[in-house]
C-alpha cells in the first residue's frame, strides 16, 4: 500500500488494495467495430482508470488478441497512461482461456476484478462470466466498453450481470478508491484527473477553485507541437 493514502473499510466496497484491473483488446481494429458508443468517449474513460490505478497503486494488466494478425496495436493514449506495462498476447477471444492471463491475475492475490474491453459481448462477457465461475467478483466498468451495436452491448451487460457481476464507470471507480475528500495524498491526483478527463464536473471543480475559493487557475503542461517524420 502506497504511504500516501489510508487503508479503507471494505464491507463489499472497492479499495485500492483488494482488486486489480484488467483491460482486454483496447486495439485499433476492436475499436473500429464499435457503434454502441461515442469511440473517443471510450478512450477517454479507459486513459481515466488507467491513470486512477496508477495513482491508487492498483495492478494493472493489459492483454491483447492478434495485434499484428488483425486487431492492430494498443492505442497509445492507454500505453502513455501506464508506462512499463506490457500487454499479454492471446489468440483467444476468451482471455480466460489463455493460461498466462489467469496467472497474471492470480499473481496479485486479489480476488476483485475491475474489468474492461471491447466487444462487450465477448471479449468482456465470456471471461467476466468464467472468473465469477472461478470464485472472483467482477466489476465491469461500462463507460470503458464498447460493441457493435447497442443491443450486443446491452445485451452482455444483462448477461454479465445476471451471472452476478456488478456494473460501474470509471469515474465511480475512481471515487470509491478515494472515498474521502480528507485523504489528502491523493486528493490533488484525482481533481487533476476529474480536471482532465471528467467533462463537466472537471469544468465544475476548476471553477469553485478559481471563482469560490480564489485559487491561482489550473496551469496544465503546454502542448508541445509533434516533429514531421522524415
Amino acid at each position: 500500500m502506497s504511504s500516501n493514502r489510508p487503508k479503507l473499510s471494505e464491507k463489499g466496497l472497492l479499495t485500492p488494495d483488494n482488486c486489480v484491473v484488467a483491460m482486454i483488446d483496447l486495439q485499433g481494429q476492436m475499436l473500429f467495430g464499435v457503434s454502441s458508443h461515442d469511440r473517443q468517449s471510450i478512450i477517454n474513460n479507459n486513459v481515466l482508470l488507467a491513470k486512477a490505478a496508477k495513482v491508487f497503486d492498483v495492478p494493472l494488466i493489459l492483454s491483447t488478441v492478434e495485434t499484428q494478425a488483425f486487431s492492430g496495436n494498443t492505442w497509445p493514449q492507454v500505453l502513455a497512461a501506464m508506462p512499463g506495462t506490457q500487454p499479454i498476447e492471446r489468440t483467444s477471444m476468451n482471455s480466460w482461456d489463455d493460461a498466462n492471463f489467469v496467472a497474471a491475475i492470480e499473481k496479485t492475490g486479489r480476488k476483485k476484478i475491475v474489468l474492461t474491453g471491447l466487444w462487450t459481448e465477448t471479449c468482456v462477457a465470456l471471461p467476466t462470466i468464467q472468473a465469477l465461475h472461478d470464485g472472483y467478483e467482477v466489476y465491469v466498468v461500462e463507460d470503458c466498453c464498447g460493441d457493435v451495436s447497442l443491443m450486443a452491448h446491452d445485451n452482455a451487460m444483462k448477461r454479465v450481470i445476471q451471472a452476478g457481476a456488478k456494473p460501474v464507470t470509471a469515474l465511480s471507480t475512481l471515487l470509491e478508491w478515494q472515498r474521502d475528500w480528507a485523504h489528502r495524498g491523493t486528493y490533488d491526483a484525482v481533481m487533476d484527473l476529474v480536471k482532465t478527463h471528467c467533462g463537466a464536473y472537471g469544468v465544475g471543480v476548476e471553477y469553485a477553485y478559481t471563482m469560490v475559493h480564489k485559487a491561482p487557475p489550473t496551469v496544465f503542461p503546454p502542448y508541445t507541437v509533434p516533429t514531421a517524420h522524415g
